[in-house]
This record gives structure tokens, sequence and C-alpha cells, in this order.
């Protein structure tokens, strides 16, 4: 054997078992490039809401591709440990399996990637959502068992009718916060709604949202509902997301937060509450058009007794997968669209 030869052997198995490694590795208990939290005042909780997160597909081949498993919250690490909570729609469920390619539909994520989203701070995550039963009741069951392995709450789905339907709650400085979420059953198989004796996800049923509210309320300061609805690369909401919105605020709700779009849909003040109706895309590989590589993230500072503060942080995705916060300075035109199609509310509470 000749030593060209011999080099060529050596090279090629380094790199066969740095490919290894980084299927089979788990993430690091905490990813040292991350800024510590700021000190929260003692009578308030932070809050950072951000839209659609999906780690399948193309953004899982651009984390292999970069070798990071953070990779695409690398733009938004510091805001994420900024808040006291990150609450985001999850948009896969966690189960082993082969590679996902461009232009498939049914997603799945690789469960190493859920100490990461702990990690980072995700602490309550919708998973009422049309690709939570891509992978039929053992993918949602899956998902379930790893995010409670991680420590990371979820809402929106079970192993039956009542898991699914239970609210949550976060809390800090002697505030709580419940969630609840539904998913709307026209952009899902009904089969996919939980019942008594089958795994699934809460659908949006008007008598079951009142229901699921009175009760969230007894334990709660606020109550967030979350909603996966509307029509897919639609700029205005239709009458079913506006229905369910507006009879959540009825029922006693304090903010509706929109998903399913993947483009970002106006906020409206309704009542004593404000609805988002989609916060667009947040981690997705949607890059075919303008409108889906944006998005906003929106940061809720509660108190005791109210909302204090709402900050709109527009959002760029890039290398199909990094979203990145843009301001007026950086890209002026991107940043004014996202403003003008959140048509936002003339109110003080509003910042960006």
């Amino acid at each position: 054997m000749t030593k060209r030869t011999i080099i060529y052997v050596l090279l090629t198995l380094t790199a066969a078992a740095a490919a290894f490694l980084f299927l089979n590795k788990k993430p690091p208990e905490t990813n040292p490039t991350i800024s510590p939290s700021p000190s929260p005042q003692n009578n308030e909780v932070a809050v950072l809401f951000l839209g659609d997160v999906m780690l399948s597909r193309g953004v899982a081949y651009q984390i292999y591709q970069n070798n990071d498993l953070y990779y695409p919250f690398y733009n938004i690490r510091a805001l994420l440990q900024q808040n006291d909570f990150v609450f985001a729609n999850f948009e896969s469920p966690l189960i082993p399996g082969r590679q996902i390619h461009t232009g498939e539909m049914a997603f799945r994520v690789d469960e190493n990637l859920a100490p990461v989203l702990k990690g980072l701070n995700f602490s309550i995550l919708s998973l009422a959502n049309n690709h939570m039963l891509d992978f039929g009741q053992k993918g949602l069951s899956n998902t379930l068992k790893i995010l409670d392995e991680n420590k990371i709450q979820y809402i929106g789905a079970g192993e039956n009718y009542q898991e699914a339907h239970q609210y949550k709650i976060l809390e800090k400085n002697d505030i709580k916060i419940a969630f609840l979420a539904y998913n709307d059953n026209d952009v899902i198989l009904a089969t996919n709604e939980a019942t008594e004796n089958r795994p699934g996800t809460a659908f949006m049923d008007l008598g079951a949202l009142k229901m699921d509210l009175a009760e969230a309320k007894k334990s709660a300061d606020f109550v967030i509902i979350s909603i996966h609805s509307g029509t897919e690369y639609e700029e205005n909401p239709n009458n079913r997301q506006i229905k369910f919105a507006h009879a959540a605020i009825d029922s006693g709700a304090n903010l509706v937060i929109g998903h399913h779009p993947h483009v970002v849909q106006p906020i409206e003040k309704y009542e004593n509450g404000y609805i988002f109706y989609s916060l667009g895309n947040c981690v997705f590989d949607q890059a075919w058009s303008k409108e889906t590589t944006e998005g906003i993230a929106a940061q809720i500072v509660f108190t005791k007794n109210e909302i204090k503060d709402i900050k709109i942080l527009p959002l760029l995705i890039e290398n199909y997968s990094q979203p990145k916060i843009i301001s007026q300075n950086d890209n002026q035109e991107t940043f004014q669209g996202i403003i003008n199609r959140l048509k936002l509310p003339v109110d003080p509470i509003f910042s960006f």
C-alpha cells in the first residue's frame, strides 16, 4: 500500500467518523456562547412569543451541513435568554428516522434537538398544529415523552382529550400565566383530534374553549390562547380565525397568539385583549417567497395586574433556517413592510 493510499484511507475514515459522531452526539447542557439573562424586575415577567418553529427538512440539512445543533438560533440566542420564558409553535414531532428531503410535507425532528431547545430557554410549546401527527400517534407520543424528559411544557396535544385540553402555567415573581392551544379542524384530518381514547390535538370548539378557559382562570392571573388556524400565505385573517379569537377574548383570555399562515398577519386590539392573528415563520425553510422568510417575535411584559408592554421585533430568515432581528437601520424596506402588514392598533403599549 502506497503512502498516498494510506493517507486517503485515513482521511476517509476520519470523515466517516465525524459524520457518525455528529448524528449521534448529545448537545452540551448549556451553550457557552449564550449571554446570561439580565436580572429581571422583581414584579414583572417577560415572555417571548415566536411563530412557527420547524427543525426538519431544509433546516435539519443546514444543521447537519454546519455541524452545529444550535445553528438555526445563532442570531437570536441572546434574545431567547433575555426573557423569562419563551413560547413557540413547534411544527414537527420528535422521533428518530430518515432524513426528510426538500419538498416533502411530513416533518420529523431528531430527539437530540430537545435539549438544545431547553438550553435556549424554550419553556412551553404549542403542539396543536397540522404536522404534529405526521408520524402518527407514535410520533406524537414520543414527542410528549421527550419533552417531558427535557422538562419543556407543552399544550394542545396529549394522549387523550383531557391531556390535550389541559392548561399549563408558567410562574415567576408571583405572576401566573396559563396557556391553552387549539388546532383548526379545517387544516388537519378529523382523526388527528384527541378523544377520550385516542392521542391527538385539541380542536377549535367554542364550547370546549369556554370550559377550558373557565378552569384556567381559576389558577392564573392571565390566560393566553394559541390557535393554529387561517389560510396559508394570506395576509389577512379569515372568518374562522376572527370568530374564535374574539370568542376567546370575550370568554376571558388576555391574548390570542396565531400560527399556520406562514406569513405575518395583523394585530388587533379587541375589547380588553390583543390578538396576533399570525406571527409568521420563525425557523423555517420556505425561502421561495419574501413573505415566508419574514415573521415577528413579540416580547410581552406582564405585571401582576396588567400587560405592561408589547415590543414587536421583525424577523428575517436567512440560510433557509436562521431568523435574525432587523431594524429600520438594517433593512428599512423589509422592516417597514412587516410593520405595515401588522396594522398595529393605536395604543401606547406597542413599541418596536
